[in-house]
């Protein structure tokens, strides 16, 4: 098993930058991607980057491309989310999440964290 702490939410005003942390334990010699997912209100979750593990690959959803970066620290099993240019569009509970087994980048993920909240105000 895998578990996830994600950290780094806030708020923050629309142009403004946040960077998201998700630390892994457990089995973390097995993770093969790990991805960062966000729920808005009301809305369904939505993936929003992804990185492979031993070779870096990634994927963005269109609406967070050229502004979030997904970057990764394989000696502390952690995974960074760099959010720039944000907007209040981008309000939202970001998950991270992770699997052992391969799979898409975009999924289906089977560890996910608690999530944090991100604000992002107009």
């Amino acid at each position: 098993q895998v578990q996830l702490v994600e950290s780094g939410g806030g708020l923050v005003q629309a142009g403004g930058s946040l960077r998201l942390s998700c630390a892994a334990s457990g089995r973390t010699f097995s993770i093969y991607t790990m991805g960062w997912f966000r729920q808005a209100p009301g809305k369904e979750r939505e993936f929003v980057a992804a990185i492979r593990w031993s070779s870096s690959s990634t994927s963005y959803a269109d609406s967070v491309k050229d502004r979030f970066t997904i970057s990764r620290d394989n000696a502390k099993n952690t995974v960074f989310l760099q959010m720039n240019s944000l907007k209040p569009e981008d309000t939202a509970v970001y998950y991270c999440a992770t699997n052992l087994r391969a799979t898409s980048l975009r999924g289906p993920y089977a560890y996910w964290g608690q999530g944090t909240q991100v604000t992002v105000s107009s």
